[in-house]
């Protein structure tokens, strides 16, 4: 490139960090027959080309421009510079001598929008480049007129470090040499109107400072070595809708703490966690949002960072070490991801380049009322293409098993939680938010489109049809739901005396109407304890006794229930108090027998769910499951079948939900003996050990529809299981 002399508007330009291409100044380029180098050292009062021959060639300063150099050279270099200024003297390679990192190829999908993996183009890669070890930096800001990269290595001093502009994909990059694992940086953006905009943290940084400081950090991504190749290649099986898919939410800064109420490690999590998990019979560890993020209450559902597993635990790495840990205990890890909303912190994405970039400019479509958030403009390519990227990104980096999507109702419906004028309608005048539709379906075919054996799983919350559907159906693509209403009305049944019970029985029924609707997951998760709901045992009626013999009974007719299962932390041992994101969970009420025999109970249900091919392998499909006994409001019992494929043993589920002992006959499809395999009111659970003696055995009697039938008992407040011997 040539480059005339430098007049003073550019000079100018240059040393108040306005300059729009500063890469065509800066550096070198050719005037005539010789090379000029041109630096911007603030604060050099002299300055050397190194390595431009035999010996440093000493560089002028511009007249009137404090720290702007030229210094003339006979040949093109690879040259160094060094500085001198206020008694120190200091070598760097510069930044400037550098051409430009992104290919082509890269540069025409992500003006495109159809990048899948724009984590390995943007945001701050350790690098090697031209011969020099350092750090390729590279933001999409398309309105800006210029964007500099800022941290303790240039003194947060936007005028040192701009950044070049790529054409009309708006994405600015730069090389900076000598830069390493670990160092701080941010984005300062000159807007289109010339303001400064407040720092920005790094939309694509792999790392962040510990809150409350919010820089993004460099961190090392490249591939490394795993050992989990036989869980990979076989996970698929374990994640079917044929599997026992049974799932422990987490909460990793408060699931258990060390001394001085500080954090577990992600390391520290690798051992304690995952081997607590394995030992209570569990699939599949969820974690509840690790994308960085700057407050604490809000549990991660408020992301700044979705490309940095948070700081909180440690680093990238030690993130994998997790994930690894998770697979070597053939445990699946499961990610809770929000594309549905994000924060207004000033160094977040919003008004990222001076313009409503990520987000929408109108509030009517842009604004989230119940959280005071901002909604990402799912209809802008380049957005779409951030929110599926970083889905496949969690997936092939951390090797992450799947992703639990959050507040889907609140992505599908544009009128979500708005009255009426304060949304705006589609372009067919309904409700739909096509463009999120269209996202996520997008997240879906991407993830198990270039992932294998990975599975999806959405929170909604609504009637939407074919959210667990094929994306070529009609659906949304996801391949489970939770199935909140079945949770909504289960947990309002058992929150009343049993003595109305009968007249709601049809709440712990009406969920058979549509079980097969979709891929459910039973979810009994964090929202269900937190905000004044109170724990799992503090919701269940009675006196002490009652209470832990509601909540073993309510288990037991949830792990009987067609659907896969997700219990959240604490609920597995029936802590006592609310959930409280700050601390450790009650740990301590394990002393007391009625605590641990809860704990016990979920324990055996997961081996029993896990080992009993008739509990989970039809799940999804009605042929699996038959009432012998809904319609018992009276009594306030429930009775049915579970039935695997063909060859399967069938298991006899039977549910009292009322404080009194039944002597009842149930019907039975098999002839021959039946083996009580599980009882909630067993001794080794907290209860009264009542039962049938471990089994029983059918008799020609009609009964239930069925040829078979047995007398058994129904301990006051229990769920008893029956398999065919």
């Amino acid at each position: 490139m040539t480059s005339g002399p430098l007049d003073s508007a550019t000079a100018q330009a240059i040393v108040e960090g306005r300059h729009g291409d500063p890469f065509s100044v800066l550096g070198q380029h050719r005037r005539g027959k010789d090379w000029v180098v041109t630096a911007f050292v603030p604060g050099a009062d002299k300055l050397w080309v190194v390595g431009a021959g035999s010996k440093p060639v000493e560089a002028a300063v511009v007249a009137g421009f404090d720290g702007l150099f030229q210094a003339v050279l006979a040949k093109r270099s690879d040259y160094r510079l060094r500085a001198q200024g206020h008694g120190a003297e200091w070598e760097f390679d510069d930044a400037y001598r550098f051409g430009p990192v992104l290919g082509e190829l890269d540069e025409y999908l992500l003006g495109e929008g159809t990048h899948k993996r724009i984590w390995q183009v943007l945001g701050a890669h350790l690098i090697t480049h031209e011969g020099v070890e350092g750090v390729h930096f590279a933001v999409w800001a398309p309105n800006a007129q210029r964007v500099s990269v800022v941290g303790d290595f240039n003194i947060w001093d936007g005028r040192r470090h701009p950044m070049r502009r790529r054409g009309a994909t708006g994405v600015w990059e730069t090389f900076t040499p000598g830069l390493k694992d670990g160092v701080s940086y941010k984005f300062e953006i000159r807007a289109a109107d010339g303001a400064v905009m407040p720092l920005k943290a790094d939309p694509v940084g792999f790392g962040s400072e510990h809150p409350p400081a919010n820089a993004s950090v460099v961190r090392d991504i490249r591939p490394r070595d795993w050992n989990d190749g036989g869980w990979m290649t076989t996970r698929g099986k374990a994640q079917n809708i044929e599997a026992p898919i049974s799932v422990y939410e987490v909460h990793l800064g408060s699931w258990k703490r060390a001394p001085g109420n500080r954090m577990l490690s992600y390391l520290e999590l690798a051992e304690q966690l995952v081997s607590y998990v394995a030992d209570m019979g569990f699939t599949h560890i969820e974690l509840m949002p690790v994308s960085e993020y700057p407050f604490d209450g809000s549990w991660g559902y408020q992301p700044v960072g979705l490309y940095a597993p948070t700081i909180r635990h440690g680093t990238p790495a030690e993130f994998r070490v997790f994930v690894e840990a998770a697979h070597a205990k053939g445990l699946g890890v499961l990610l809770d991801w929000v594309p549905g909303h994000f924060p207004t912190d000033a160094h977040g994405l919003g008004r990222f380049d001076g313009t409503a970039l990520y987000e929408h400019q109108d509030p009517r479509e842009g604004f989230h009322q119940d959280w005071n958030t901002l909604i990402f403009n799912y209809g802008r390519s380049e957005v779409s293409n951030y929110l599926v990227s970083n889905a496949l990104y969690w997936l092939e980096e951390y090797h992450l098993d799947g992703l639990r999507v959050d507040a889907v109702a609140s992505m599908l419906y544009r009128d979500y939680s708005r009255k009426a004028g304060e949304w705006l309608p589609n372009k067919d005048g309904g409700r739909e938010n096509y463009e999120a539709i269209a996202v996520l379906q997008r997240a879906n075919i991407v993830a198990y489109g270039e992932v294998s054996g990975i599975m999806t799983v959405a929170e909604e919350s609504t009637a939407f049809a074919g959210v667990s559907r094929p994306v070529d159906q009609g659906g949304l693509g996801f391949g489970f739901k939770w199935n909140m209403g079945w949770m909504n009305d289960t947990l309002s049944y058992m929150q009343k005396d049993p003595i109305y019970r009968k007249h709601h029985h049809n709440q712990m029924t009406f969920g058979l109407v549509y079980a097969w609707s979709e891929n459910y997951i039973l979810p009994i998760s964090h929202d269900e304890v937190v905000h004044g709901k109170g724990s799992m045992i503090a919701k269940m009626p009675g006196n002490g006794w009652e209470k832990f013999a509601n909540l073993r009974a309510y288990y037991g007719f949830m792990w009987g229930h067609p659907g896969k299962k997700l219990l959240f932390m604490g609920c597995e041992f029936a802590q006592g108090a609310e959930w409280n994101h700050k601390q450790s969970l009650d740990w301590h009420q394990l002393a007391s027998a009625e605590h641990r025999g809860v704990q016990s109970l979920v324990r055996d249900l997961n081996r029993v769910y896990r080992e009993t091919p008739a509990l989970h392998v039809l799940d999804s499909r009605p042929e699996g499951f038959e009432w012998l006994e809904g319609g018992d409001a009276e009594g306030s019992t429930f009775v049915w079948a579970r039935k695997g494929a063909v060859g399967d043993k069938i298991v006899v589920v039977a549910v009292n939900m009322t404080p009194v002992e039944r002597r009842m006959r149930l019907g039975l499809p098999v002839a021959g003996h039946w083996d009580e395999v599980l009882n909630s009111d067993s001794l080794v659970y907290g209860g009264g050990n009542r039962g049938n003696l471990g089994g029983v055995d059918s008799e020609a009697t009609p009964w239930h529809g069925q040829a078979q039938s047995a007398l058994v008992t129904l301990p006051p407040l229990s769920a008893l299981y029956f398999r065919q011997a």
